[in-house]
C-alpha cells in the first residue's frame, strides 16, 4: 500500500481529534489530500469590526472537535483534507497596516479628505500595492494546488482575500459563474479610496473576463449605487434577504426558492461564503454583523440544491470569521468549512 492508503488504514476516525496531525485531525499531507485549504490573514481593509486575520488559526483549532462523520459523503476524510501553513509573513504585514487604515478610516469619519492629505494619499498607495502582492500570493499558492490536481478551498481573512483565487480559477478553467452568500452586496468601487477594499470583492471580480454571472443570496445591506449595478448589469441576479423572507412567509418553499436561485448560474460554479450570510447568532463576532440572514442548514440546503442540479462546484472560499473572545464563531466555521469540503468533494467525485 502507498503512504496514504496506510495512513487511512492506521486511522481511527471516531477516536478524538489528534492536535498534533493537520485540519480536522486528518494525518494528511497537501500531497496526499484530495482537497487543500489555502489559508489567507489578511484584514487590512475591514470598515468595522476586525479580528478576521485571526479567523484560519481559530478555525484549525477548532476544527479538532468536528466529528468526521457526514452521512451525505461518509468518506469524505478518506479523500483527505489539509491546509497549508499560514504564511506568518502575511499576517505580520496585515497586523501593521491595519492598525495605519485604522486610523486613516477614522479620519474619513471626521471628514478629512485624502486628497488633501499628504500622509493619506500615501497610505491608500501603500495599501492598494500591499494588496495586490497578497492577490498575488493568493493566485500563484491556489494555481501551484490547481495543477496538481487538487481541489481548493480558500480561509480567509476579509472578503477581499478570494480575488486571486478568482483570477487561478479563470486561468484554470475559462469562465465560471460565482455563487456568493453574503449579508453584504461588496459592489462598492474602491470603498474608502481602497482598491482591494473587502467591500469590493465583486466589483473587482465583475472585471473578470471569465467570470459569466454572480448571483448573490441573503443580501440585506448594501447602497443605492450597488443596487443599481445589481439591477443594471446583466451578469449580476441579486436574492436580496427581504424577499426571500417574503416569499417563504407567503408558503413559497426554501427548496423552490433555492432552485430559483441556483437556475441563474453557469455550469462551473464558485462558491464565496462570507460567514456573516448567516443569521448572526451564528457569527457575532464577524466584522459586520447583520440581523437577518441564513440558518446553518438553511445556507447548506442552497449548495446542495447546487449540486442537485447537475453544477459543478469547482472550489468556495469561506471568509470574514473572527473569533472573538470564545470559540463560538470558529466552532461554527469549522463545521460549515466541512461541510463545505464534502460538497467539493462530491462534485468532482472525490468522496
Amino acid at each position: 500500500m502507498g503512504n496514504k492508503e496506510n495512513k487511512i488504514a492506521g486511522f481511527d476516525p471516531n477516536s478524538v481529534g489528534d492536535t498534533n496531525l493537520n485540519i480536522f485531525g486528518l494525518p494528511f499531507s497537501n500531497d496526499e489530500a484530495a482537497i487543500v485549504i489555502v489559508p489567507v490573514p489578511w484584514e487590512v481593509t475591514v470598515s468595522y469590526g476586525s479580528g478576521t486575520a485571526k479567523g484560519p488559526a481559530a478555525v484549525f483549532d477548532s476544527s479538532f472537535q468536528v466529528d468526521l462523520y457526514d452521512p451525505q459523503v461518509p468518506g469524505l476524510w478518506k479523500a483527505g483534507i489539509s491546509m497549508d501553513r499560514i504564511p506568518a509573513a502575511l499576517q505580520k504585514k496585515s497586523n501593521t497596516l491595519r492598525k495605519q487604515t485604522s486610523a486613516y478610516i477614522r479620519k474619513l469619519s471626521e471628514g478629512k479628505n485624502p486628497a488633501k492629505d499628504k500622509s493619506m494619499k500615501a497610505l491608500v498607495t501603500r495599501v492598494n500595492k500591499a494588496c495586490e502582492e497578497m492577490n498575488a500570493h493568493v493566485e500563484r499558492t491556489v494555481l501551484e494546488h490547481l495543477r496538481k490536481g487538487k481541489l481548493v478551498g480558500l480561509l480567509g481573512g476579509d472578503h477581499s482575500t478570494p480575488l486571486g483565487m478568482m483570477r487561478a480559477l479563470e486561468k484554470v478553467h475559462g469562465t465560471f459563474s460565482v455563487l456568493q452568500i453574503d449579508a453584504h452586496s461588496d459592489l462598492r468601487e474602491a470603498y474608502e479610496g481602497f482598491t482591494y477594499s473587502h467591500a469590493s470583492i465583486m466589483f473587482n471580480a465583475l472585471r473578470l473576463k471569465g467570470l459569466n454571472k454572480l448571483v448573490q443570496a441573503g443580501i440585506r445591506d448594501y447602497c443605492e449605487a450597488e443596487a443599481e449595478i445589481s439591477s443594471k448589469n446583466p451578469k449580476v441576479k441579486t436574492f436580496y434577504d427581504r424577499d426571500i423572507r417574503q416569499r417563504i412567509y407567503n408558503g413559497i418553499s426554501w427548496v423552490n426558492i433555492c432552485d430559483d436561485i441556483v437556475s441563474s448560474l453557469g455550469e462551473k460554479v464558485y462558491l464565496s461564503f462570507d460567514i456573516d450570510g448567516l443569521d448572526p447568532k451564528l457569527c457575532p463576532n464577524t466584522g459586520t454583523p447583520v440581523a437577518g440572514g441564513f440558518e446553518f442548514e438553511q445556507a447548506c440546503v442552497l449548495v446542495e440544491r447546487l449540486l442537485a442540479s447537475g453544477r459543478r462546484l469547482i472550489a468556495f472560499d469561506l471568509n470574514e470569521i473572527s473569533p472573538g473572545k470564545d470559540e463560538w464563531d470558529a466552532n461554527v466555521g469549522a463545521r460549515m468549512l466541512y461541510r463545505l469540503c464534502g460538497y467539493l468533494a462530491r462534485s468532482n467525485g472525490k468522496a
